[in-house]
């Protein structure tokens, strides 16, 4: 409750202060053209981070990391750019601390030593397939939950990840996939 108080009751007071005196100091005009353009900037700041941060992360996934860091990071940019598009100077000030590289990777830090990111060590707790409810009836019909052994009895447990990737058998030459349609 306090959070929603501060956010929904405290900030926009705030935010309607400083703009009245901002606009008391260099004219209603100015203040105006002064938050559309730090919309615009921030606008723009946001695709190129995103669009930096995005492709970070495909290059982790694709190297077979997980892209934790670069998840944390994508919902502060989401953050700070709800916070730009925001009529104000407070927001727009927290916004820019969102988007800033420097800034943004130490709250992606902070955020992620508080908590453990699911899988990080390879020990999943898969559910494949859905009952859809309680009598296994799914959107297309009665559903066979798949992580339930003939016993019913649950199945969990670890695996390591043998298989090569699809850039290693194209740099080594091995995996052809068109032996299938020689034979």
């Amino acid at each position: 409750m306090p959070v929603f108080f501060f956010l929904f009751i405290v900030m926009p007071i705030a935010e309607l202060a400083v703009l009245i005196q901002v606009g008391g100091m260099i004219g209603v005009m100015n203040t105006v053209g002064l938050v559309f353009l730090t919309a615009v900037i921030g606008a723009w700041l946001l695709r190129q981070q995103g669009l930096a941060t995005l492709l970070r992360a495909n290059e982790r996934l694709n190297s077979g990391e997980l892209p934790a860091k670069e998840v944390a990071e994508g919902l502060i940019l989401a953050v700070g750019g709800a916070m730009l598009l925001t009529p104000g100077f407070i927001t727009d000030t927290f916004g820019f601390l969102c988007l800033l590289p420097g800034t943004r990777h130490w709250l992606a830090s902070q955020a992620l030593k508080r908590m453990k990111v699911a899988g990080q060590g390879q020990s999943f707790f898969f559910r494949a397939g859905g009952t859809g409810g309680p009598f296994g009836g799914g959107p297309f019909g009665p559903q066979r939950p798949f992580d339930r052994d003939a016993n019913g009895d649950i199945i969990e447990g670890e695996y390591q990840d043998q298989t090569q990737s699809d850039r290693d058998r194209l740099q080594h030459g091995s995996g052809d996939w068109n032996n299938d349609e020689k034979k």
